[in-house]
């Protein structure tokens, strides 16, 4: 009997031992804490940090006034801290933030490319390290759309078209990639990371359509790559008085048909953001970055009831922005209460130029770098976010060129003398929509208005149609054939003015209030004797 008792003691015991195991690891624990000597560990004289937000994936706490939290946790989850305004995250190497531990105990299931390598049993204490700063409300961001190399070769392209340019970038806190950080070969990854490293901030990134594990059954097992490189593929951070969210938009496989990918959210994104907003105050501005655009309801690149929902939980932020990428054109989205958005003033999504252009076509610059102007007639470039408090304003940068440059005038060479003409002078402004005024005039004259049309832009037409027209090879690759641009004014031509040079002003006020201008001319010529019998005939 007594044997029969110490057994069942025995049992009891290694029972509430694997009990206590198995509830050790059904959560993490650790501790937020002010990094006084930067070195990414916790130390005894180190104090823990309050309030400050850390998730799990979907859930999201506030630490205590000891700087700990606690979180549940499964076998594959990524614990991240919320960057609090007035603290800085540690960066690697490669000028990555530090601000994440991936929880794999397995590792990734096999795939085509590597994922996460098995992590192993979980820390006593997964800590996250802040160093404190004085932060300006008033700054800038810088943002790159699409980078989308290919080759080895485009990763160059890259580099020396946009890279160089940026590279040591003044009085700009972070950047950040939109998505397509490379072009399906996920082994791109790493000389991107090394070719982005150059700009010498810290850098945030994005999953694309082109980053995701293609051989995944799952669309929580798509990210499995990406996440080995970046981390979260769903994440918040704070800056002033910004509050970023950045999201995986792209559900892969497409529940609807296997193989292809739709724009949405799952269900653990939608409560992570819930849970995020908890905190955040209603004054902020929130600033949501991710790769597919939003799109209009009934366009099928994105589901609706996932843009509706995320419009729900934003319906008490009078101050948002959303970031896309994806589409290699540039536009500017406003959504209002019928397509979903639920305040009086209409969301805006601006949907940015991207850094490869039109997939790195066109001709070779002087540099040897594709020119890679854009369906819409944007030439490629990146974007500056100026943010002061909870206001932003938009500067697009075209790579290779003045910032002043953000108009492309287009008018005809010569016409004649007198004559009605079906051209007209058009004006792409880059970062245009059609409530935006833009003016012309001629030789100094009176500003009139140019008319918003919805059109092909005749510049890059005569671009890519070069192509078609030579009559030896060019050295580059043809570029996509045009679509509607949505950022192109018109204007008449005057053709009843003297003979000769005459001047062309533009002049673009965006929705900032920014003022660009640009000029260009045409001639005026007297038709010949000769030219007018043979108009005669």
């Amino acid at each position: 009997m007594k044997y029969l008792k110490l057994n069942k003691i025995m049992a009891l015991a290694v029972f509430s031992a694997v009990s206590l195991n198995a509830s050790a690891q059904d959560k993490v624990t650790g501790y937020v804490f002010n990094d006084q000597n930067k070195n990414n560990k916790k130390d005894k004289t180190e104090k823990g940090i309050s309030h400050v937000a850390v998730t799990n994936g979907e859930q999201v706490v506030l630490t205590d006034n000891n700087g700990k939290y606690e979180l549940p946790l499964g076998d594959d989850n990524i614990i991240s801290v919320v960057k609090p305004s007035g603290y800085n995250l540690a960066v690697d190497e490669n000028n990555l933030p530090v601000f994440f531990y991936n929880h794999k105990p397995k590792g990734s299931p096999e795939l085509k490319f590597k994922g996460v390598s098995p992590t192993g049993k979980l820390p006593k204490s997964v800590d996250f390290g802040l160093i404190k700063t004085e932060e300006n409300t008033d700054f800038t961001a810088l943002v790159f759309g699409d980078p989308q190399p290919y080759t080895l070769e485009e990763i160059e392209y890259f580099k020396k078209g946009i890279i160089e340019e940026v590279e040591g970038v003044k009085n700009i806190p972070f950047g950040i990639s939109l998505g397509d950080l490379v072009g399906n070969d996920l082994d791109l990854f790493n000389p991107y990371i090394e070719a982005v490293k150059a700009v010498g901030v810290p850098w945030y990134n994005v999953l694309g359509n082109h980053d995701m594990n293609f051989d995944a059954t799952t669309d929580k097992l798509s990210d499995e790559t990406y996440e080995a490189h970046f981390g979260p593929a769903n994440y918040a951070f704070n800056y002033g008085k910004v509050h970023f969210i950045v999201l995986d938009d792209i559900l892969y496989p497409d529940p609807r048909a296997l193989g292809k990918y739709w724009g949405g959210f799952r269900e653990d994104q939608i409560r992570f953001v819930e849970n995020d907003l908890k905190f955040v105050p209603k004054d902020h501005l929130i600033v949501l970055a991710f790769h597919i655009p939003l799109s209009e309801p009934d366009n099928d690149t994105f589901r609706d009831y996932d843009r509706d929902r995320l419009f729900s939980l934003l319906k008490d932020y009078p101050n948002t922005l959303s970031l896309s990428a994806h589409t290699h054109i540039q536009k500017q989205d406003f959504f209002g209460e019928k397509e979903g958005w639920l305040r009086e003033k209409p969301h805006h999504e601006y949907n940015v130029g991207t850094t490869s252009g039109d997939w790195y076509s066109g001709k070779l610059n002087e540099v040897g770098v594709p020119v890679s102007t854009m369906r819409d007639g944007t030439p490629k470039g990146y974007a500056f976010i100026h943010f002061k408090d909870n206001t932003y304003n938009i500067e697009y940068k075209v790579a290779g060129k003045p910032r002043e440059y953000q108009i492309e005038v287009f008018a005809p060479k010569v016409v004649a003398k007198g004559k009605r003409t079906k051209s007209g002078i058009y004006a792409n402004f880059f970062m245009g929509n059609a409530q935006d005024e833009v003016l012309y005039r001629i030789d100094k004259g009176e500003w009139k208005a140019m008319t918003h049309v919805e059109d092909y832009d005749p510049s890059y037409a005569a671009l890519v149609y070069e192509w078609d027209t030579s009559e030896v090879l060019l050295a580059g690759k043809r570029g996509s054939n045009p679509i509607i641009s949505n950022h192109l004014w018109r204007g008449k031509i005057p053709t009843k003015l003297k003979a000769g040079e005459h001047t062309i002003e533009v002049k673009a006020t965006d929705m900032f209030g920014n003022e660009y201008y640009q000029t260009s001319s045409y001639r005026i010529e007297e038709l010949s004797n000769t030219t007018k019998t043979d108009l005669a005939k």
